[in-house]
């Protein structure tokens, strides 16, 4: 799998070296409940979680230039290994960042080189995005990146936690990034 670079983050592969750094940030309950997993109880957890979960295929640690370490995770997963009912040339985007970090627009950064990546790289036709009830933060992450809202699925179980949510999904065509680029740099 390849590295990703923005101007302040490093998108790469998690390894089993940086369970204390995932567990700092992953046991605090703001992060992991909202975005539909529960907090992490150890390092030992967080290395399991990183083996298990954020082994896979494009799923990356969002490290920080300046320190090295890992703050967040974003991935983007391709087909019948995203958990939407989507093509195999469609995405799907998922991400979070640790609570010291809210609001530096990291994550945002860590999606633009997503969708970047997705549609110039992978070649992918649409990426779609979701959040749960509740979780602002991520509605504007995807705001912010230009995806557009598709639709909403109510009593979603959620394997993980197992409750039921409500959750609104969004995405972003190839045209629509196109254009959505097109217009931050000022061409039209």
């Amino acid at each position: 799998m390849t590295n990703l670079e923005t101007a302040r983050l490093i998108l790469r592969p998690w390894c089993e070296d940086d369970a204390a750094e995932l567990y700092k940030y992953a046991k605090d309950p703001a992060v992991g409940p909202i975005a539909g997993w529960p907090p992490h109880t150890s390092v030992e957890h967080s290395r399991g979680v990183i083996r298990d979960v954020l082994s896979a295929d494009g799923t990356f640690a969002a490290v920080l230039k300046e320190t090295g370490l890992p703050v967040g995770c974003a991935g983007l997963v391709r087909g019948m290994n995203s958990h939407f009912d989507i093509a195999e040339d469609e995405g799907e985007i998922g991400y979070w960042i640790g609570v010291p970090y809210w609001g530096r627009g990291l994550i945002p950064e860590a999606v633009r080189e997503l969708l970047r990546y997705g549609f110039t790289e992978l070649k992918l036709k649409a990426i779609w995005c979701g959040y749960f009830s509740g979780n602002e933060k991520s509605r504007r992450v995807q705001e912010k990146c230009g995806f557009v809202y598709h639709h909403t699925n109510r009593d979603v179980k959620n394997d993980f936690t197992g409750d039921i949510r409500t959750e609104h999904v969004s995405r972003i065509t190839a045209e629509e990034w196109e254009k959505w680029i097109r217009e931050r740099s000022g061409q039209s």
